[in-house]
């Protein structure tokens, strides 16, 4: 049971309204995620604003992949149903790949790279080791790259926490349980 109610469009505030509108445009309908979490306009603007920017790091496969390892270890099933949505029609992932990406794997050896240090990052909060960072350098990202890496952490961190504390109902197609892959 949803912990939050998605706000209606006549009770969103006005400093969340153009940030809301702007993803309804582009995604074709409203998530619930994101009419709950626009209750708070400097929260749902800032994490608008490092998703914008975040959009431009590292490859749209990586991103989802990252997102899928992520939204695993922290149990957010409201956004594994989202990362597989995206996963599967945007970055044009298969079934098998998702399944892998929501294990920390990916079948291209740079991606699962990426992805395995993601997890690491995640699982062990940020306290990784010397060979984990070889690891993602060696097939060639750099310092750079790897900040992405840690920042598309934090931020899929955030959405899952927001939606692991309020809940809101999904509006994705469901997913199969981690306890099945």
């Amino acid at each position: 049971m949803p912990r939050t109610i998605a706000l209606k469009p006549e009770h969103v505030p006005a400093e969340s309204k153009p940030t809301l509108d702007t993803f309804t445009k582009s995604i074709g309908f409203t998530p619930n995620m994101m009419a709950a979490f626009a209750q708070s306009p400097i929260a749902f603007n800032a994490w608008a604003t490092l998703l914008g920017s975040l959009s431009k790091a590292l490859d749209v496969r990586t991103r989802d992949s990252i997102g899928l390892a992520v939204s695993e270890v922290n149990g957010c099933n409201y956004c594994l149903t989202v990362h597989s949505y995206t996963a599967e029609h945007m970055a044009r992932l298969s079934a098998g790949d998702i399944i892998l990406a929501r294990k920390g794997h990916a079948n291209d050896p740079k991606r699962d790279a990426a992805v395995q240090f993601a997890r690491k990052v995640i699982e062990t909060r940020g306290h990784v080791g010397d060979a984990d960072l070889k690891a993602v350098r060696d097939v060639g990202y750099t310092d750079a790259n790897i900040i992405e890496i840690v920042a598309l952490v934090a931020m899929y961190s955030l959405t899952n926490f927001f939606n692991n504390v309020f809940d809101p109902e999904r509006d994705f197609p469901a997913v199969t349980p981690a306890g099945s892959i």
